[in-house]
C-alpha cells in the first residue's frame, strides 16, 4: 500500500496547530509537576491516588497526541485496522474531560496550600491551556463535514465518552473510600465499585467496537445492544446514585464536617455529583437510542 507524504501546507491547518498546542502544553505540566519537591506538594498523606491520576492524565494524552500527530503526518492511519476519524474523536473529546479533572484536582488534592510557590501555580495554569487545546481539538473535529468525523463525533458518540470518563473517575473515588475506610458499611462501597466497574467496561467495550469498525460483525443488532447497555447504566447508576446520598447521609449523622476538602468526606460528595452526571448522561444517551430504535422501526 503506498503511503502518502503530508504536504507542508496540512501542517499549518488549524487541527495540527491545536495538536501542537495541546502537546506543548501537556509537556510543560507534567514536567513542572515532576520538578516539584515534597515542600511543594501537601503534606496531607489522603488522596495520593489523585497525583497519580494527574500524572497518568497528563502522559497518556500527551503520548496519545503525539503518535495521532506523527501518525497523521506520515500518513500512516490507512494501514490501521481502525476508524481513524473516530479514534481522533475519541482522544480529543476523552482527553478534554480528563485534563479537566486534573486541572480541578491538582489545585485541590495535590498542590501545597502551606505557601505561595511559583512551579505548582504555573502548572495548573498550563493544566488549563491543555484542557483548552484538548477543546478546541473536539470542537474542531465536531466542525467538519459528516464525511470526515464519524460516530463519536455525534451527541451519542459524546456521550459514551462522558459515561467512560465517568467510570474512570468513580474507581478512583472508591480507591481512596475503600483506603480511609469512610464508611462503617463496607458493602456499599463494594457494591458501588462494582457496578461502576460494570458499566465502566461496558461503555470501554462500545468504544473500542466503534473505532474497531466491527459493529456489523456483532451477533446482535448495535442499536439495539447499545439500547440495553444504556438501560443497565440507567439502571445500575440510579442503585449507585442512591447508595452515595445514603453515605453522605451517614457521614452528615456522624458529625463530619461535609465542607471540609481535605477530608474523605468530601471524596463522598465527589463521587455523588459525579454519579448524579453519569447518570443523566446514560438517561440522556438511552433517550437518543430508543428514538433511533422508534425511527428504524417506522422507517
Amino acid at each position: 500500500m503506498p503511503v502518502i507524504v503530508l504536504e507542508a501546507s496540512d501542517l499549518t491547518s488549524p487541527l495540527s496547530l491545536v495538536r501542537m498546542w495541546a502537546l506543548l502544553s501537556g509537556c510543560l505540566t507534567f514536567s513542572l509537576v515532576a520538578s516539584l519537591v515534597p515542600s511543594e506538594l501537601t503534606s496531607d498523606t489522603h488522596l495520593p491516588s489523585f497525583r497519580i491520576l494527574c500524572m497518568f492524565t497528563w502522559c497518556l494524552f500527551f503520548i496519545l497526541t503525539l503518535l495521532i500527530q506523527v501518525i497523521n503526518i506520515i500518513q500512516f492511519h490507512s494501514l490501521f485496522p481502525i476508524s481513524w476519524k473516530n479514534l481522533t474523536m475519541t482522544v480529543a473529546a476523552l482527553a478534554a474531560l480528563m485534563t479537566l479533572s486534573a486541572s480541578v484536582t491538582f489545585p485541590w488534592a495535590v498542590m501545597g496550600h502551606e505557601g505561595v510557590w511559583p512551579r505548582p501555580i504555573a502548572a495548573s495554569l498550563v493544566s488549563c491551556l491543555t484542557f483548552l487545546a484538548y477543546a478546541t481539538e473536539a470542537f474542531l473535529i465536531r466542525t467538519q463535514t459528516q464525511d470526515q468525523k464519524g460516530y463519536m463525533a455525534s451527541m451519542p458518540g459524546l456521550l459514551k465518552v462522558l459515561q467512560l470518563w465517568g467510570g474512570c473517575e468513580m474507581i478512583v473515588l472508591i480507591v481512596e473510600q475503600v483506603r480511609g475506610a469512610l464508611v462503617a458499611v463496607g458493602w456499599q462501597l463494594w457494591v458501588s465499585g462494582a457496578v461502576y466497574a460494570l458499566c465502566l467496561l461496558m461503555s470501554l467495550g462500545t468504544v473500542m467496537v466503534v473505532l474497531g469498525d466491527c459493529a456489523g460483525r456483532c451477533p446482535l443488532p448495535f442499536d439495539r445492544l447499545l439500547a440495553g447497555f444504556s438501560l443497565t447504566g440507567v439502571l445500575l447508576y440510579v442503585v449507585a446514585t442512591i447508595l452515595c446520598f445514603t453515605r453522605v447521609l451517614q457521614l452528615r449523622n456522624r458529625g463530619l464536617d461535609l465542607t471540609d476538602g481535605k477530608t474523605g468526606p468530601t471524596v463522598v460528595i465527589m463521587e455523588t455529583v459525579m454519579a448524579s452526571i453519569t447518570l443523566l448522561a446514560y438517561t440522556v444517551d438511552l433517550a437518543f437510542s430508543i428514538k433511533l430504535l422508534r425511527d428504524r422501526s417506522h422507517a
